[in-house]
């Protein structure tokens, strides 16, 4: 299993931060390997949503199920990540700030088959992914604050 672990920093109130990072039918709009996203099912979000992404992984894109397994607004999500060779668990929890909210965020990502005998050797690409998907987050988090 990889661990990685970031956290920023957003000048969007907590509310509205956990409102749009929750449904991951954004992640999209803020993670460079998110391809593609959609909510699958109707209703309020909550725990047992459900989301179909599209993965970049190298010079393709791979379908992966999130669901949300924790929902604790405004303060947390967990959502766990499926497909035939990648598991992952997303926890990730908002805190208000003087000027925004902190976002503290965690994936366990496991591999399967026999891919995950080559986990240990992409710690550093799976950390960069992670970088940018904050970086990414986070840009769009303050650009949503001051529209």
């Amino acid at each position: 299993m990889t661990r990685l672990h970031e956290q920023i920093e957003t000048s969007l109130p907590i509310d509205a931060a956990f409102a749009f990072v929750a449904d991951f039918e954004n992640a999209s709009v803020w993670d460079p390997g998110v391809a593609t996203s959609e909510r699958l099912d109707p209703g309020t979000l909550g725990v047992g949503s459900r989301f179909q992404l599209g993965v970049r992984l190298g010079g393709r894109v791979a379908p992966m199920e999130y669901r949300i397994t924790v929902f604790e607004p405004p303060n947390r999500v967990v959502l766990m990540g499926e497909s035939s060779s990648v598991s992952a668990v997303d926890d990730i929890r908002f805190a208000a700030a003087a000027n925004g909210t902190t976002i503290d965020y965690t994936a366990d990502i496991r591999l399967r088959g026999w891919m995950q005998l080559i986990q240990p050797l992409l710690g550093r690409a799976f950390a960069k992914l992670a970088r940018n998907a904050l970086d990414g987050m986070q840009r769009e988090l303050d650009r949503r604050a001051h529209a």
